[in-house]
């Protein structure tokens, strides 16, 4: 049996906000902390963060800092996503990441909101990668994570909470551009302008993604149409 190494302790959840959308950063936090103050997080209405409102979030943010150990974010631009895609997936990219900040946080149960379609093979890959399972650390990998572990919930809300930091920093820069979603029609509207005007697509927008790609076939050969 393998035993923990001296340095694990403590319980650790991870997730990301931001994984999808065709403009701005994915988003990813984790949280580390002790045992006896998990109650803490149920206690102060920690849930996923899709289901909260923009303010509850933050409110909420100062609340978990001030229950959890350590907290790590690491924020992977546009550009970043868009270079690293050229020879690996978004899924790998995400591995690579969650196992670097579980490594960071050295704790001895380990909980993932996983992105790949199995999860456990996600909670593998990290586990190896961090070195975590080498050394007996518990690793729960599930989809829904962020429903249902509310140390999950609290990475995901701390994630949400810079995304949209970030994103309104960007409006201010770069002009309203909405979520950042391929849903959103204020971010459609946004590229499809920039297309038609023949401006340059800026950074914050990730030019891999395939609705982008399809924005820009289809605003092209409009254009070819009227010219």
């Amino acid at each position: 049996m393998t035993r923990k190494g001296p340095r694990l302790h403590g319980i650790a959840g991870i997730d990301e906000a931001g994984r999808g959308p065709m403009i701005g950063p994915m988003v990813i936090c984790g949280v580390l902390i002790e045992p006896e103050r998990m109650s803490e997080l149920t206690a102060i209405g920690v849930k996923d963060s899709k289901l909260l409102t923009p303010a509850r979030r933050i409110e909420l943010k100062d609340k978990i800092e001030e229950i959890v150990s350590k907290t790590i974010i690491r924020t992977i631009s546009a550009e970043d996503i868009d270079r690293l895609r050229r020879h690996t997936t978004l899924n790998e990219i995400e591995v690579v990441e969650f196992a670097s900040i579980a490594k960071t946080l050295g704790p001895s149960e380990l909980y993932l909101d996983a992105a790949d379609v199995v999860s456990e093979r996600f909670g593998v890959k990290i586990g190896m990668l961090s070195g975590l399972t080498s050394q007996g650390a518990i690793i729960i990998s599930e989809h829904k994570a962020d429903v249902n572990y509310p140390l999950v919930s609290s990475a995901s809300i701390l994630a949400k909470v810079e995304r949209d930091r970030i994103i309104s920093s960007f409006h201010e820069t770069y002009g309203f551009f909405g979520s950042g979603y391929s849903t959103d029609p204020h971010t459609i509207e946004y590229v499809k302008e920039l297309v038609r005007t023949k401006q340059e697509l800026p950074p914050i927008i990730r030019r891999t993604w395939e609705s982008v790609r399809k924005i820009v076939d289809n605003e092209s050969t409009n254009q070819l149409t009227l010219d």
